[in-house]
């Protein structure tokens, strides 16, 4: 089980996520956009993982990610696909990236896999 950190704007993309995390038995924390997700980075630094919208109000999710102080791997989960955007968030340290509408299955399949890989570098 993980704990997860959920930036997104949109209240329904959240329960839709949140929804999704709870099938895969993984615990999660929500922020509304990407100022608000550094916010609860600082007070909740046992986050395992990091679920991103890319366009978003105060802070969008590619200035969230550049100004990340941990090496909390990060999906984009965004409707942006183009080659530039996610070169940028390479860049940026994105790890994987999500189409909206996201695939629940390959979805939870995409976090174990990272969530499997964090620990064994762990030990």
């Amino acid at each position: 089980m993980a704990k997860i950190l959920i930036v997104d704007d949109s209240e329904m993309m959240r329960e839709s996520i949140k929804k999704t995390l709870r099938l895969g038995g993984h615990k999660f924390i929500t922020a509304e956009d990407g100022l608000d997700g550094l916010q609860k980075l600082q007070n909740d630094i046992d986050v395992d993982l990091i679920l991103c919208d890319v366009n978003m109000p105060e802070m969008d999710g590619m200035t969230m990610v550049s100004k990340l102080t941990c090496d909390t791997p990060v999906i984009m989960i965004t409707t942006e696909n183009s080659i530039s955007m996610k070169a940028t968030g390479k860049k940026h340290g994105v790890i994987a990236w999500a189409t909206k509408p996201f695939n629940s299955v390959k979805l939870l399949n995409a976090i174990n896999k990272i969530i499997k890989r964090k620990i064994r570098s762990k030990r």
